[in-house]
């Protein structure tokens, strides 16, 4: 008896198969962002610790080569980032509160010379018009003045929720600095022992995709401060350095970052020295952009996070709506880690790599030696 056909069409078995399949990875992932944005108190300060410990984590091993015992080694890193961090954050502060008078009546100028232009110019309007324009403005404040009353309450919450996070970070970095093998060391125990080598390795590689990614960040930042910075200077636009910082502050967001710090500098100057002042800004702004997206990125970024230009749009834009800001500064480099994780994983070439033999502080080491994606292989 000949056997009997199975009534089910094969695309249909394999679509099935793979549909089930899809709402369960779907599933698992709404699982693990309920999880997270139940938990971004004490997940996003650590993301960050982890980040800050990437960047600082090779000054630490620069001093124990020259004898540094760890401990003094991690409170030499920690004091010294600390007190630039807090002398940067005083001299940009200091800056703008000086710069800020001079700006605001710059301000009450340019309003004036608006008015002006609206009353003598193509529109015609009347200085009741105006009149009127500006007592609507006035009168919509007024009608909203308990929600910004309510908006500055929740600004205050906010700040104090911020001061213990930081104290989160602080703490954490500190213990990673310090213990940062030995944490790495009892979390991969809870793997069986059969894959523990490879997950090992694949987490070594993970880290020095980290590390690449916070230095080409800071790299490309440093760069994209110092050419919009002496533009503004050139031009002399006021707050050219507390701009300049902004930029390098909004730079460690790729893409997204410099387009908004970037409409802050033409703003200002728009404001305080007019438009044509402005437009030369925006060229400024457009040219260092370029120079990062076709120089600087491909170069960089490009070699240490080895993803694709449209991936890392998508990985900022989803990361924006799950998570806003935190999200958008996030979302590339833990794309960064998974895809360095999972090409580990699944690379022959790291079958036989032992974990010490993984340098995290150097950016080849940052996938397996794989022909055509990473390096060529040795010869």
């Amino acid at each position: 008896m000949p056997p009997m056909r199975d009534p089910i069409p094969a695309v249909l078995r394999v679509s099935a198969a793979l549909s089930w399949r899809f709402l369960v990875v779907v599933a698992a992932l709404y699982v693990i962002g309920v999880i997270f944005s139940r938990l971004a108190a004490v997940a996003v300060p650590l993301a960050i610790a982890l980040l800050l410990a990437a960047l600082l984590a090779p000054a630490v091993t620069f001093l124990m080569v020259h004898r540094v015992p760890r401990g003094l080694a991690t409170a030499l890193v920690l004091v010294g980032g600390l007190l630039l961090l807090g002398g940067m954050l005083t001299f940009v502060v200091m800056t703008f509160v000086n710069g800020l008078p001079d700006l605001a009546a710059q301000l009450a100028r340019s309003i004036d010379a608006i008015s002006g232009w609206l009353v003598a110019g193509p529109l015609q309007l009347s200085e009741t018009q105006l009149r009127d324009l500006v007592d609507r403005i006035v009168k919509t404040m007024q009608d909203n003045q308990s929600g910004i009353t309510t908006g500055a309450i929740t600004t205050a919450a906010t700040v104090g929720e911020t001061f213990a996070e930081m104290l989160l970070v602080l703490f954490a970095l500190a213990f990673l600095l310090y213990d940062g093998p030995r944490i790495w060391q009892f979390l991969i125990r809870v793997v069986p022992d059969g894959p523990r080598r490879r997950v090992d390795v694949a987490g070594r590689r993970s880290l020095a995709a980290l590390v690449s990614y916070v230095r080409a960040t800071g790299a490309v930042a440093v760069v994209d401060a110092i050419g919009i910075g002496i533009g503004l200077a050139v031009l002399r636009v006021p707050l050219a350095v507390p701009l300049a910082a902004l930029v390098f502050i909004c730079a460690f967001v790729p893409i997204f970052g410099a387009v908004v710090a970037g409409a802050v500098a033409v703003v200002i100057a728009l404001v305080a020295n007019g438009p044509l002042t402005a437009v030369i800004v925006l060229i400024v702004v457009i040219a260092v952009n370029q120079l990062e997206s076709h120089i600087l990125q491909p170069f960089l970024l490009g070699r240490a996070v080895k993803l694709h230009p449209l991936a890392v749009v998508l990985a900022i834009a989803a990361g924006l709506l799950v998570a806003g800001i935190a999200g958008a500064l996030l979302a590339v480099p833990l794309l960064a880690v998974l895809n360095s994780a999972i090409r580990s994983l699944r690379s022959e070439a790291d079958e036989h790599v032992s974990p010490a033999d993984v340098h995290t502080s150097q950016p080849e080491e940052s996938g397996p030696d794989e022909p055509g994606l990473d390096t060529e292989a040795e010869k």
